[in-house]
């Protein structure tokens, strides 16, 4: 590239994996990430500024040269505000009119942009729902769940007879105020493809958060994808699992579209079993999630490795998924339909006889990074040889993650920066997703009187403890030969232990700096 490469970004909602993490990505590149200040995000259920938010995107645009948009940001004020709102269909409207405004003015800006289809989580729990899903969230899951399958002709017995039974204890309504909600936003998804028919947005995702096979947000990804079809935008209108991972794979495809790439990506799977497994909270076979995770990246899956311009090991369960806290006990499925070793000795083998790049998608649990592969690739010393790790909360927030990073990677090699954010993944992925943040919930936290969804503060003694303890797990389980990783700042994002704040450095050891 000639020049450098502006792009402004208005992230999902104020969380590091939001916030932060495209930002990260594009440090020590010619692409410079523009964002709100953070006083424009909202906090959780609290709605970020959405008057602020469009001033500030609508000047950020007029020195940028391109720009990616979370549009439930722009909309509702972030992902938490699209699922608590009472705004009009007409309101959304008028703001979505201000990118048809925004376009005329700037006709050669470039709008990447991702908007969600509303979830509707299995559990009862209000920490990111409406106050009510506390007491009727599985519910009205379950109402959707099995009204779907009455409507195609195959629920079973069993299933209709809870379907009645909750239809006499819902209130009316609660349901009604959800449904409500369910439809506007719905209508404010069509009301999005209008814009991508309209030339004003150029690629748009729908990732889907918390997904099922059937239900409410299933049957609202049909009425979106039928649109699509109507509207002939099947080429450029993508809808897969994900969320959080949006901003950084959207970021990757600008990178690869600015400098006239397509990297091809050949996957190497730890089972046989593994292309078919479907995630947790995901509603389709791992490998159907992968190949648009590459696409909307702007690459391609690569038919072999000679042909590859990057080879992605993927840890995948080897019948079905658990979460990370678990794997301390032994499964059949990860233990013997599955093999860690092979992925590991092949990846040693591409760098070190190839020299090809080679990053890790660690996606055998959810919610946290493989200890036992972790291990492995510390052993043959590639934790820091990687273009890309990630293992952090769903299959899709680990693809688009570590997918974007080796993206980056294959343009601008091995940085500081590139080593920063590797030391920042196995801090918060490796180190706290899957060792610290059970250990101290199932306990230590009950211990000072607090709870793991409501902590004593961003900054109080909890995140004192979490950070004492991620030292000493990073000391153990990722430190050696290479370097070590520094922690600089340690918080709680959500005042909860759900996701971690962390800012780090990789400190190379003394034989390893100046390579």
């Amino acid at each position: 590239m000639s020049r450098s490469y502006t792009i402004a970004f208005v992230p999902l909602d104020e969380r590091p994996c939001n916030y932060e993490f495209p930002p990260l990505l594009a440090r020590g590149t010619e692409f410079e990430v523009l964002r709100p200040p953070i006083q424009l995000m909202g906090l959780k259920k609290r709605p970020g500024d959405a008057e602020g938010l469009w001033t500030w995107f609508e000047e950020a645009c007029g020195q940028a040269d391109g720009a990616v948009a979370a549009l439930d940001t722009l909309l509702y004020g972030g992902i938490i505000p699209s699922r608590l709102h009472s705004l009009k269909l007409e309101e959304l409207a008028a703001r979505l009119d201000k990118l048809r405004a925004l376009k005329r003015r700037h006709p050669k800006l470039v709008i990447y942009a991702f908007q969600l289809i509303m979830r509707c989580p299995q559990y009862s729990l209000s920490d990111e729902e409406p106050d009510y899903y506390a007491d009727w969230g599985r519910e009205i899951f379950r109402k959707g769940f099995i009204s779907h399958r009455k409507e195609l002709g195959a629920a079973t017995d069993e299933e209709l007879q809870e379907l009645a039974g909750i239809e006499d204890r819902l209130p009316q309504e609660i349901l009604d105020d959800y449904t409500g909600r369910r439809s506007i936003n719905i209508e404010a998804n069509k009301l999005v493809l209008e814009l991508v028919k309209e030339g004003i947005i150029e690629f748009m995702v729908f990732p889907q958060d918390d997904s099922a096979p059937f239900g409410h947000t299933a049957k609202d990804q049909q009425k979106v994808r039928s649109r699509i079809t109507a509207l002939d935008l099947e080429l450029r209108v993508y809808m897969y699992p994900g969320a959080d991972e949006a901003g950084c794979t959207l970021l990757a495809r600008m990178i690869n579209k600015v400098t006239g790439t397509v990297p091809l990506i050949y996957p190497r799977l730890s089972s046989v079993q593994g292309a078919f497994v479907t995630p947790l909270f995901e509603d389709r076979f791992f490998y159907e999630t992968l190949k648009y995770q590459i696409t909307a990246g702007g690459g391609l899956i690569a038919s072999s490795a000679g042909e590859a311009d990057l080879i992605l090991l993927v840890n995948t369960p080897g019948e079905t998924m658990i979460e990370a806290v678990s794997q301390q006990d032994s499964y059949f499925g990860y233990d013997v339909h599955r093999n860690l070793m092979e992925i590991v000795e092949y990846g040693d083998y591409i760098l070190n006889y190839k020299g090809k790049p080679v990053a890790v998608a660690d996606v055998g649990y959810a919610n946290g990074g493989d200890r036992k592969l972790v291990k492995m690739l510390r052993e043959k010393n590639m934790l820091f040889k990687l273009a890309g790790y990630a293992a952090w909360n769903t299959s899709s927030n680990t693809l688009g993650t570590v997918i974007s990073q080796a993206m980056v990677y294959l343009h601008y090699g091995r940085t500081q920066e590139h080593l920063d954010f590797l030391g920042l993944r196995y801090a918060e992925d490796v180190c706290y997703c899957s060792v610290v943040r059970g250990e101290l919930s199932n306990g230590p936290v009950q211990d000072l009187g607090f709870g793991k969804y409501l902590l004593d503060g961003q900054r109080g003694s909890v995140s004192v403890m979490v950070e004492q303890r991620l030292r000493q797990e990073l000391a153990v389980r990722i430190d050696g030969p290479e370097g070590k990783v520094e922690i600089t700042d340690c918080y709680m994002p959500w005042n909860r232990m759900f996701e971690v704040g962390l800012s780090v450095r990789f400190e190379p050891s003394g034989e390893q700096k100046g390579k």
